[in-house]
This record gives C-alpha cells, structure tokens and sequence, in this order.
C-alpha cells in the first residue's frame, strides 16, 4: 500500500510573505496608531498589498501616509488613488509646500524637496501621533538599509541612532516606547527588488505603467537620464532626446533617473534586473548620490 504525504513546503516568496503579514499583524495589536508610509511606488504597493491579507475580510485598520513634494510622477499619483480608493483606506496627505508655509520647512533655494521630506514627515507623526509608521525599505536597496532592523526605534526627535538598536532574535521584537517616540516598522526588510517583481507578477498587482518600457524625452545629468519636465529645468549644456526607457523606482522628479531598456513585461524586467550590478537605488536616485553616507545621514535626521 502506498502512502502520499502533502509538502507543507512554503516558497521563499511564501515564506516572505507570511513573515511579512506577522510584522503587520503584530503591529496592529501592539502600537496604539500605526500608519503606513505610502509613496505609491512599487514596494509601498506591495506592502499594501500585504496589509490587505493580513487583516482581510476586515479593512486595513490603520491609514496610509504620503508626503507630498509637489514633484511626484502623475502616473504614480493615480495608481495611489486608485489603490486607497479601492480599499477603502484613510489617505493622509502632508504637503511639503503646506510646511513651508507653516514655517516647518525653510525652503532656501538649494535644498531639494526631497530633502525636505525628512521635517515634514516628522511634523505629520506628531501631529497626528502616531506611534509606529510602516516604511518600504528593503536591506538590499542601501547600505544604511542594511543596517536597520525590522522594528527601528526613533526617539522624540524622530532620529534614529545605528548603535542603539534593538537585537531581534528569533523573530521577536521589543516595541516599548516612551512618550513621544515611535517606531519604524520594515515588513519588507528580507525582500529583494526581485522577490517584489516575483510577488507583484504573482499577485497581479497594479503599480504606474512608468515601470515598463515606454518612448519618454529625456536629457543625462550625473550619468542619469532624467525627464523633460517644467518641474526640472535643462541646465547649460543639456540636450532632450527621446529615448526608450523604463523607471525602476518612482520619487521626486526631479531626482529620480531612468534606465534606457526594453522590458515590457514582468517576465522581461525580472530577466533585466536580474543581471543588474546596481540596485535600483544606486543607478537612479540623485538623492542618495550627494555622499558615500547620504543615505545613513537622513535616516539619523529622521527620513523614511
């Protein structure tokens, strides 16, 4: 007589997935109001997918937060209204230019609005007290990625410190805060830039159409190929052309470079980044270009 045994095997992509959906659900019971960071690029996508799985047939019980430079890709701004439309979540939107004239944010000239996200977000926590603020970072993305863990405490001044973290062995995490702190949650620290196009393909997940190829004017600064757009001005020497291109993340305009490629399909672009040498981050983010510790120096201010 033969004897069939099921495999209770998970996939990585399924074991990425339930880690994922514990953090959420984890944080739900235990911080007084959790928000997710939600930029409508790519990762916050998928991590709104996956706070839909946690909590369904139930809706999301926490908000979604954005911060708004005024430089963000249109596509990527209605793919955020269609998703928060369809789930029937709270959006909160803090405007940079709503900072800046509340006198949050001093707009000097030569700061980027990038930049300024740091106060502004910062601003919207305490404002509406939030204890615990979901972000997309991935350990894959960034050095300074790298470093946090999935529970990342910032003190009363939003800042986070490398050295003080917490130890999470075994997957548990300590969430004790004192008045004024909060918590940075990464559900998504474990994954990488191809699991998430693995997990978008398998779950049919809708994100901007600028992900894929597509014709697009486009002038090179800082060996990155930038849009023509009023909200980023040519500068002496700068040429338009147009060119077949596709975004692999979606920030400030301004700051966020294309990568000239053919991939249509998630089929197409897995096969492209999977013998990428850069991460998305280091080949199309100005912003994290500044310095070596560009990256590391925001997130002690305060950034995402």
């Amino acid at each position: 007589m033969t004897t069939t045994h099921a495999d209770y095997r998970l996939s990585q992509l399924d074991q990425l997935e339930a880690e994922s959906i514990h953090i959420f659900r984890e944080v739900a019971a235990e911080f007084e109001k959790p928000v997710l960071m939600f930029s409508g690029g790519k990762d916050s996508i998928v991590m709104l997918r996956l706070a839909e799985k946690a909590f369904y047939p139930a809706k999301i019980p926490f908000p979604v937060l954005q911060i708004d430079t005024g430089l963000d890709f249109p596509e990527v701004l209605d793919t955020r209204d269609n998703w928060v439309g369809r789930l029937g979540v709270k959006l909160v939107v803090a405007s940079i230019d709503d900072a800046i004239a509340q006198g949050v944010v001093i707009d000097d000239g030569k700061t980027s609005r990038n930049r300024m996200q740091t106060a502004t977000l910062l601003n919207a926590i305490e404002e509406n007290g939030f204890t615990a603020a979901f972000g997309g970072g991935r350990r894959d993305e960034e050095k300074a990625r790298a470093k946090e863990r999935v529970y990342s405490h910032r003190d009363e001044f939003g800042q986070w410190d490398p050295k003080m973290q917490r130890p999470e062995l075994w997957s548990l995490y300590n969430g004790r805060i004192h008045a004024g702190e909060h918590m940075r949650i990464f559900p998504i620290s474990n994954w990488t830039e191809l699991d998430i196009w693995d997990y978008i393909g398998r779950e049919g997940i809708e994100i901007p159409d600028i992900y894929f190829s597509h014709q697009r004017r486009v002038f090179e600064r800082d060996g990155m190929l930038m849009s023509e757009t009023p909200l980023n001005p040519l500068r002496a020497g700068e040429t338009v052309e147009e060119r077949t291109v596709r975004f692999r993340t979606c920030g400030d305009i301004s700051l966020t470079g294309c990568v000239e490629s053919t991939a249509s399909t998630i089929p197409e672009i897995i096969a492209e980044i999977s013998i990428a040498k850069l991460t998305e981050r280091g080949a199309t983010r100005g912003d994290d270009r500044f310095s070596e510790a560009a990256m590391e120096d925001r997130k002690k201010e305060g950034y995402f």
